[in-house]
This record gives structure tokens, sequence and C-alpha cells, in this order.
């Protein structure tokens, strides 16, 4: 198996892995927006750039050392995509480097340039990647004066989906997503250079029963759901760990709850049972437990059911059980 060196630290890779797949499984950050491990590789967004060397080799084939026997290595003049470049072994890689450091700010001022300051009113603010990178990888500041360009926003893609063009970094994964997953080949690039955006086909609707997935793969706020569409801040929210029961399969979801309302379900990634996907419909079922939920304890007077604090409850069914010895008694939790 090859062997990549990443920021100093060796990595065993698989045969015809890339480097941010290697980066990934070994709990190493390379910044990214267009990479998805499941999704096929776009390369558009610049941002996971890398430097790339080989040890230098001599004449007769072995490596050259320096002075602390350590191999001489190589570095390409020119920077590589880290989502697109083959590992081959021996091969060194700088993430953090002076010129690694200067390309990430120069690909996030060119995308912060037309981005909205939407992040006040963003259902993907406190998560989202753009925000989180401006504060790790930008200048800090802006150049530019000029008006930001327009672009159509609040455009529905389906029953689900709400698309905002301003928000958008063309980073194709929804793109990618619905051809390559959903199987609804509907969604393209239209226009070029800063006035690109993304459209329907003409006459089509982006309704398969996983569309809903392009809102957990978009790395900024330009896909948000119409159910939870500013219902709540990710901030506001604790996220517990479930199983969806829709259907057999189990997928591993994420429940967010604020004030023990149920406001929204994601899907948690498990290679082995859902990968990084769920339907729309167990996505969505979570509405009945709202309205059916128990919040509070219910005794029974009088053919109804009354609220009680837990201290009566419990009083009630003291005295409820009284007579009766504890072989007579059994409880069916559910």
């Amino acid at each position: 198996m090859p062997h990549i060196y990443i920021d100093g630290k060796v990595y065993e890779a698989k045969q015809g892995q890339t480097v941010i797949q290697v980066a990934f499984e070994n709990g190493v950050n390379i910044p990214h927006f267009c990479w998805h491990p499941e999704l096929s590789v776009a390369g558009n967004c610049r941002m996971c750039l890398v430097e790339v060397g080989m040890p230098r080799r001599l004449p007769d084939g072995s490596i050259q050392v320096d002075e602390n026997n350590k191999p001489v290595i190589n570095y390409f003049p020119k920077l590589q995509i880290a989502c697109a470049t083959e590992v081959v072994d021996g091969m060194h890689v700088r993430t953090t480097s002076e010129k690694v450091i200067r390309a990430q700010e120069a690909v996030m001022e060119f995308l912060l340039i037309n981005h909205p300051l939407d992040c006040p009113i963003c259902d993907e603010a406190g998560q989202c990647k753009l925000q989180e990178y401006a504060f790790k990888h930008s200048r800090g500041y802006s150049r530019f004066d000029e008006e930001k360009n327009h672009k159509p926003k609040r455009v529905p893609w389906g029953p689900y989906v709400i698309f905002d063009g301003e928000r958008c970094i063309s980073c194709s994964r929804c793109i990618r997503f619905a051809k390559e997953i959903a199987k609804q080949d509907v969604l393209t690039f239209v226009k070029r250079g800063d006035r690109v955006t993304i459209q329907l086909h003409e006459g089509t609707q982006f309704d398969n029963p996983y569309s809903m997935n392009v809102i957990d793969i978009c790395p900024v706020g330009a896909l948000t759901s119409r159910d939870f569409r500013f219902k709540a801040r990710v901030w506001d929210m604790s996220f517990n760990d479930s199983i969806c029961e829709g259907c057999a399969r189990g997928c591993n979801i994420k429940i967010g709850v604020r004030n023990n309302e149920i406001l929204r379900v994601e899907p948690k990634a498990n290679p082995y049972v859902n990968r990084y996907w769920m339907c729309d419909y167990g996505r969505l079922h979570y509405q009945y437990v709202n309205e059916n939920r128990l919040t509070a304890p219910l005794i029974r007077d009088n053919d109804q059911l009354v609220k009680v604090n837990w201290g009566e409850a419990i009083s009630s069914v003291v005295e409820r059980l009284k007579p009766f010895s504890p072989d007579e008694i059994m409880f069916i939790g559910s």
C-alpha cells in the first residue's frame, strides 16, 4: 500500500485514493466545499489546494538526503487540489504552508465578493462551512465596495426545497447528488462567470423521494427546507442521535429539539445502513410526535384524563396499588 506524508506525519493509503480521502479518513482537516465522500469529484471550488512534492532522486535512482539524513523534497511549483490528486507512494503534502494559506485567502475572497450578508436570517448560520472558513481562512476584511450581483432568491425547486441563488457558491453538490444518487438529472448550471446560477430543466420539478438531502450537503445556506425554514437557530437546539422508525431500514438520524419540541430530523452518517442519506418521508415523519406527545402525567377521573403534577400522579398510583400484593402487579412499558 502507498504511504503519504501529510504535514510531516505518515499515513497508509489504499491504491487509487486521493489526498483528501486519506486526510478525511485520518481526521486531517483540509478545507473544501465541493468535495463529498459519496459524490464524484468536481474540483471546482479550489478550496482544497495543497502543496504536493516527491523525494528528489539522484541519477543512480537513490533518494537525496540533507545534512539531517532526511529526504530532500521537490514540491511542485503549482498548488494541487487535494480532491483530485491521487496518492503516490512517498508523496509529501503540506496543508498549512504560507503558499497554501495565501491561496485559501484568495479563494475565500472571491467567494465572498458577491455572497450576501444573510447570516442573521440564514437557517445555515452556525453550521455553515462558508461562515466557518470565513473566520479560519479569510483575510477578515473586504476590499470590494461595489454592489453585489443579484440573482433569483426564494426559488421553489419542488415541494420541500427552496433555492437562493445569491447564496449559492456553485459547488455543484446538489447537481451531482440529483444525477448520481437520486437518479433525477434535472439540475444544471446556467450562465457563466460571476453570473452563474443553478436552474431546473424546463418543465421539471425536483421532487424525488430523496430531494431534501441536498439541503444537508449544501455547504452554505443556498438550499433550505420549507418545513424548517425560519423556525429556529441551530445553537438553540439540542441534537440527539436516534433511529428512524419510518421503515425497516432503520436509518441513523439526528433529532433537533427545542423546548421539548422536535423541529428537525436529519441523517447521521452510517456507511453500513443509510450512508449519508435518508428519504423525505422519514425526515418529515416526526410531526405526529409533537401533536400527540404526552408532556405531563394524566389521571383518569370520571372517564376523563386530567393533567396533574408528578407528586399527585405517584400518590394516585400508590393508593390504587395498595389493595394488591406484589405477585398481582405487572407493569408494561412502551
